[in-house]
């Protein structure tokens, strides 16, 4: 998914903030897997939201791995430098881009403060391979990509994503994917006005 923007979902992404972290925090580290991040406008929204949320020890222990099947091979460079034009940014709210974006000099662009980039790592995935890039994750969220995936795909990576998370951990998708039935009793509705998904306790 090469498209997506900065703050795309927010009252999603606010929700994830508001219902998940409080519950993950307290963990030694918090590990999320975001898959489908394209060029990282995503996982960096949430970075900025998490950041906005906890004080400076507790981010410390945020680790946004990133993922992609990057076809055009330019993911990696674009996010670990994370600096983006001035088109891409300018809908971002003014608060939060005076806190965590630096004008770049000679370019019109502006690049995430050190902080921030710290928090997210990219590596090149393909969810179909349906290998997983570790386990015991604190919150999955795969909202740009589920949409592409037949039904039995969707069923397969959900069912994927199901192990690597740890007992308890957090699932968020995009609006319009539902939960299949099949997998249903492996999670339970965190709010009814978003697709967040808590893994049942056994």
């Amino acid at each position: 998914m090469a498209f997506t923007y900065f703050f795309r979902d927010l009252h999603t992404l606010e929700l994830i903030c508001d219902h998940a972290i409080p519950d993950l925090r307290s963990k030694a580290e918090l590990k999320i897997w975001d898959a489908g991040c394209a060029m990282g406008p995503e996982p960096y929204t949430l970075a900025m939201l998490l950041r906005d949320r906890m004080d400076q020890l507790d981010f410390e222990k945020v680790k946004i791995q990133a993922t992609d099947i990057d076809g055009s091979d330019l993911f990696d460079k674009i996010i670990l430098a994370a600096e983006y034009p001035r088109e891409q940014v300018q809908r971002i709210p003014a608060e939060i881009f005076e806190k965590y974006f630096i004008k770049v000099e000679k370019r019109d662009s502006y690049q995430l403060t050190a902080e921030i980039r710290g928090a997210v790592i990219f590596q090149k995935h393909d969810l179909l391979t349906l290998n997983s890039i570790g386990k015991d994750f604190g919150l999955i969220l795969c909202k740009n990509v589920l949409l592409h995936f037949n039904e039995q795909e969707r069923i397969n990576v959900i069912r994927m994503f199901d192990e690597a998370l740890t007992e308890g951990g957090y699932l968020a998708m995009e609006q319009t994917q539902k939960l299949p039935a099949e997998l249903e009793h492996k999670f339970e509705p965190v709010v009814s006005n978003a697709r967040i998904y808590r893994k049942r306790r056994y």
